[in-house]
């Protein structure tokens, strides 16, 4: 059997990295794109050092250290905070946030005409009653002999008022509207379900056609047209008005 060479011990150099980077701890040189020394083990490029802190996190209690989990408590803890802010701004500005939100509302929904369940006068001229104001006809009216005179709606379910339409004289035809008296100027007294009255004013041109006045009141349950000014009275004519009509938001 042949016989194997006996291998041969070779003296290693004592620097065989002539031209790497000197480590900063024992200054062997290392050839580049090592991380440690290869004869002391240091990292050849130190971690740079953390920044140092402001000022007020070194005074207490900014200064506690930050456990595992604290952001999910922080977290938490500023979202109770903002929800309890809301309730607390939602409670003490209640009315103001309603009025912004059902103004929104009003704004985006839709309308519909409601009739009333009961209409009434505090007068009317002869052949002229009240409910040939809400009688969908704009050739018949109610006629109010006077300045003052008044006509209320009464409704079955309160509702939330978006607009009142009213059709002024006698007719809508240009050539017969001049013919009677009409309303120039009346008030709007709006009753809700918890008693109180809200006033609106609503000017109305002389001349034919519908004229609308727009408004968000809730809970409605009676509406007062009140007669203030009118034109057209020389001959003794009842003031006419045409036809009301009473739209909700749907």
């Amino acid at each position: 059997m042949p016989v194997a060479a006996r291998p041969t011990v070779r003296t290693v150099a004592a620097d065989d990295e002539t031209d790497g980077e000197p480590c900063p701890s024992c200054g062997a040189k290392n050839r580049p794109g090592r991380t440690f020394c290869r004869n002391c083990a240091e990292p050849l490029k130190p971690r740079a050092q953390a920044a140092a802190l402001p000022w007020w996190r070194t005074r207490w209690p900014f200064n506690r250290r930050v456990r595992a989990g604290s952001g999910r408590l922080l977290r938490g803890t500023l979202i109770a905070l903002v929800v309890a802010g809301l309730l607390v701004g939602g409670f003490l500005l209640f009315p103001a946030g309603r009025y912004v939100v059902e103004d929104v509302r009003d704004k985006l929904g839709g309308t519909g005409e409601v009739s009333p369940a009961h209409v009434s006068a505090s007068a009317s001229a002869a052949g002229h009653p009240a409910k040939e104001a809400v009688d969908t006809l704009t050739n018949t009216y109610w006629g109010a002999p006077k300045l003052g005179d008044s006509l209320t709606a009464e409704f079955e379910n309160p509702f939330r008022l978006v607009g009142v339409t009213v059709y002024t004289g006698i007719s809508k035809k240009p050539e017969n509207f001049r013919k009677g008296a009409r309303p120039t100027s009346a008030d709007l007294l709006i009753k809700t379900k918890d008693g109180k009255t809200h006033e609106k004013k609503m000017p109305l041109a002389d001349k034919p056609g519908e004229q609308t006045l727009r408004m968000g009141i809730s809970d409605v349950v009676s509406i007062t047209f009140v007669i203030r000014e009118a034109t057209g009275q020389q001959a003794g004519h009842p003031i006419a008005l045409g036809e009301i009509e009473y739209f909700k938001r749907t």
